[in-house]
């Protein structure tokens, strides 16, 4: 992605889907000001229908819920090398904002995750906060399961590269994940 156009906060409509098949709806309050290319790179994986289907992977109770691994392989391959470079962080990781998780600098591309606390600390590690959940969207997003926590070794939860590599076939393994239903600009 490179240097987006100005845009406007935007809203992103998430449906989540819970284990009993019960589905609630998120809104993410987008804000380009924040972290421009972030913002930008969410809004075509959201448009792309990218994070249709892709579960929350990695939940830390207290600290945040990611998600970001699709279960299609192929499809998460042809994302996974366009990285965009770092958005300086502008607003801090507090409660209920979302931000790009990332393995190193200028490394962002297809997962984030939303702050289950204040996670201020993590703005001196460089992650930029794109958006924030409003509305009672916290209520809904308080029942994504983190009963499997982090991936292994600190937790239960599936291994990142496995779901890269097997997808939606290995996170069958752990059938209590939530998973975003649909996700759309609205």
């Amino acid at each position: 992605v490179g240097a987006p156009g100005k845009m406007s906060t935007f809203v992103v409509e998430l449906v989540l889907q819970f284990e009993d098949n019960t589905t609630a709806p998120v809104q993410l309050e987008v804000h380009p000001e924040w972290a421009p290319l972030g913002a930008a790179r969410f809004r075509e994986l959201v448009e792309s229908g990218y994070y249709n289907g892709c579960k929350f992977h990695r939940v830390v109770n207290r600290f945040m819920a990611q998600v970001g691994i699709c279960g299609d392989p192929s499809l998460y391959a042809s994302w996974a090398n366009k990285r965009i470079k770092d958005d300086t962080p502008k607003v801090s990781n507090g409660l209920g904002t979302v931000s790009f998780a990332t393995s190193g600098p200028d490394a962002r591309s297809t997962q984030v995750f939303i702050n289950l606390a204040d996670n201020s600390f993590l703005d001196e590690s460089g992650f930029a906060p794109i958006a924030k959940v409003v509305g009672n969207g916290m209520a809904t997003v308080a029942k994504i399961y983190d009963g499997y926590g982090d991936g292994a070794p600190r937790g239960r939860g599936p291994d990142q590269g496995r779901i890269k590599q097997e997808g939606d076939a290995y996170l069958r393994e752990f059938p209590r994940l939530t998973t975003i239903a649909s996700a759309k600009v609205v």
